[in-house]
């Protein structure tokens, strides 16, 4: 068997039911999300937490997002109370994406929820969502893979690679990432 892309359903049914918004509102998104979300000279933290929640994000109090950060659907994602997403990260969530209170995401990092099926023929999507719990810190140009859950208070240090879940208090290092050892936060 070979890959035939000749096959791939563009117009995914399955997945545009998924995105759960009309072409309006993603349309109207895009222009917000450049405008308002991405834009480097509008420095506001708070004007990105409105824009996002207005669009059906999920966010708690004390939310700090910098100028550059990409959301692909916000209507799917959940952020806690004193959460903060650095510079230029990409949350590419085609579904649910969790992210729990005092959460680092740094600059850079790419949270993917979306793969492509390697084994058919027509390289279907598949989608599973990510959850980041309580107290994560995911390192600059990080990687989280599809589906991967990383516990309380893990780490993923930076440009590694998390295609597994993470244990609770583990810090993981490379490509694909290993726990390295434990992470031990002074009281």
């Amino acid at each position: 068997m070979k890959t035939d892309l000749s096959t791939y359903d563009k117009n995914n049914t399955a997945f545009q039911q998924s995105i759960g918004v009309s072409r309006i509102i993603q349309s109207l998104w895009f222009i917000c999300s450049s405008l308002l979300i991405r834009n480097p000279l509008i420095p506001f933290s708070g004007l990105r937490k409105w824009v996002l929640q207005l669009f059906g994000a999920k966010i708690g109090t004390g939310v700090r997002i910098r100028p550059g950060v990409q959301i692909k659907f916000p209507w799917k994602l959940t952020l806690g109370n004193h959460v903060w997403l650095g510079e230029h990260c990409w949350i590419d969530n085609l579904t649910d994406v969790s992210i729990g209170d005092h959460s680092c995401i740094s600059q850079g990092a790419y949270i993917c929820t979306g793969n492509h099926d390697y084994t058919s023929s027509g390289f279907e999507l598949i989608m599973k969502p990510i959850i980041i719990e309580d107290g994560v810190w995911i390192g600059a140009k990080a990687v989280i893979a599809p589906g991967v859950t990383c516990s309380s208070h893990s780490m993923l240090t930076a440009g590694s690679v998390a295609t597994k879940n993470m244990d609770a208090y583990g810090i993981y290092q490379g490509n694909p990432a290993i726990k390295i050892k434990e992470r031990n936060i002074p009281s």
